[in-house]
């Protein structure tokens, strides 16, 4: 029996995070009385309280009262006055972990998982389950765009966004599974990367139906080498049971051939990047997978305009386009960069900020050599995102290993995002594209350019 039911009245902690504003929206759908609270007013809390979530800013006591059940995000203490309130008046307590848990068991879960292209991948299986005709679910670290909130109910399947960070996945049990990649990530929690590669085996392992694998990604291979059941791939390489070809990258546009075993679809996005393409051909070889036809996989692909902060086209700047985007993690970072050269910029400024401090200390040589091709690179200050950091560590350990590892390369550290628009306009005639990457608040050096954007 499943620990949600309608009516029932949960609360959550921490409710404006990416993961547990969907699912307080999902189950607020679904029908139970939610509520639940954050630290600080945000857009998302009103997002919620649009969508019948009673939220609170600050925490207290008394949110929790009559709650029979309380979920609470990873990121909350567990001596968080709230959850003591919740224990000992008897309420059932639910991780994020166990909460993709008990979903399983009430609908087949369709997960798109990996260290990165989440979001975007999910994001476009909910278009073609659109396009489909079909009302399945989703819950997704981000608003659709051209859709709508991050969480949904349905009356079919729920397609999900399966996050790794602090093992959420680890009691999931999906139906049907896209593995996009595997980067060393969360290092913090799984401790090595091999231990982050078992943890996806055995996410796959516990699913039960079509699994689809991105072949040309080192680290898929490995967990599909480690795997005891079947697996479909797709890929550009060779010996993939499904190959990408024919690939065409513009600005804001991509095209390619997708030939399977039985029938080749003729793909367009309204979003560029290889790693965009990876990311449509493996949703939709999953999709393929799960019956959907071939007419509703490519309408849908083409109906996708992209996620929140996903390589977003956010405007032009003095002559230069400007894209934001979540890249946090240094194969992230390479690809960006890689898809705005393929667009055909040749000048590209970045503004990196460094997300969460192991992170930061875990990955720094590697982030040492993710930004080939960058004219400018500003790294700001490193958005902590709730670690503690007790030696001190700052962006200025990244520039000083992009420095090292290319001399030529125009490197500044910023600690203020504030000053960071006063730097770009130095920077501005030597620049045609500009990139605001990272995970934290980045994105608001984009409001401090002067002018703004066209």
């Amino acid at each position: 029996m499943s620990a949600f039911t309608s009516g029932q009245r949960i609360h959550v902690v921490g409710v404006g995070g990416a993961g547990m504003s969907a699912l307080a929206m999902l189950l607020a759908e679904m029908g139970a009385d939610v509520s639940g609270c954050d630290a600080t007013d945000t857009p998302i809390l009103d997002d919620l309280r649009a969508r019948r979530v009673t939220v609170f800013v600050g925490h207290d006591v008394h949110h929790v009262d009559d709650a029979e059940v309380v979920l609470w995000s990873p990121a909350v203490p567990a001596d968080h006055v709230e959850l003591a309130a919740a224990r000992q008046q008897g309420a059932a307590m639910v991780s994020r972990a166990h909460a993709y848990y008990e979903l399983s068991l009430m609908k087949k879960v369709i997960g798109l998982t990996g260290t990165h292209g989440k979001t975007t991948a999910t994001s476009m299986m909910v278009q073609i389950a659109l396009a489909a005709g079909r009302d399945d679910g989703w819950l997704v670290g981000a608003p659709v765009l051209g859709v709508g909130a991050n969480g949904h109910w349905g009356a079919g399947d729920v397609i999900v966004e399966v996050d790794e960070s602090y093992g959420t996945f680890g009691e999931l049990r999906p139906y049907a599974l896209g593995l996009l990649n595997v980067e060393a990530d969360h290092l913090d929690h799984y401790g090595t990367l091999e231990d982050l590669e078992a943890a996806f085996v055995d996410l796959v392992e516990r699913s039960s139906g079509p699994f689809v694998a991105w072949g040309d990604d080192a680290g898929v291979a490995r967990v599909v080498g480690s795997l005891t059941r079947s697996s479909v791939s797709v890929g550009v390489a060779a010996g993939s049971t499904w190959r990408v070809s024919d690939v065409g990258l513009e600005r804001r546009r991509a095209t390619f051939r997708l030939r399977g075993p039985s029938t080749t679809l003729e793909i367009t996005l309204r979003v560029t990047g290889a790693h965009n393409v990876a990311n449509a051909a493996l949703v939709a070889v999953l999709a393929h997978e799960l019956g959907v036809s071939d007419d509703a996989v490519v309408r849908g692909l083409s109906n996708f305009v992209g996620a929140p902060r996903r390589y977003q086209y956010r405007g032009a700047w003095r002559g230069l386009d400007v894209y934001e985007d979540y890249a946090h993690l240094p194969g992230e970072i390479a690809a960006t960069l890689a898809a705005t050269h393929a667009a055909g910029y040749e000048r590209v400024t970045v503004v990196f900020q460094p997300h969460r401090v192991t992170r930061t200390l875990a990955l720094v040589d590697q982030f040492a050599s993710a930004f080939e091709g960058a004219r400018h690179v500003i790294v700001t200050d490193v958005y902590p995102a709730g670690e503690v950091n007790p030696t001190g560590v700052t962006g200025a350990l990244v520039a000083d290993a992009l420095r090292r590892h290319d001399p030529s390369l125009d490197t500044l550290y910023c600690d203020d995002l504030a000053l960071v628009g006063g730097l770009l306009e130095d920077l501005v005639d030597d620049s045609d594209a500009l990139l605001v990457l990272g995970a934290g608040d980045v994105g608001s050096v984009i409001n401090t350019l002067a002018g703004g954007l066209a």
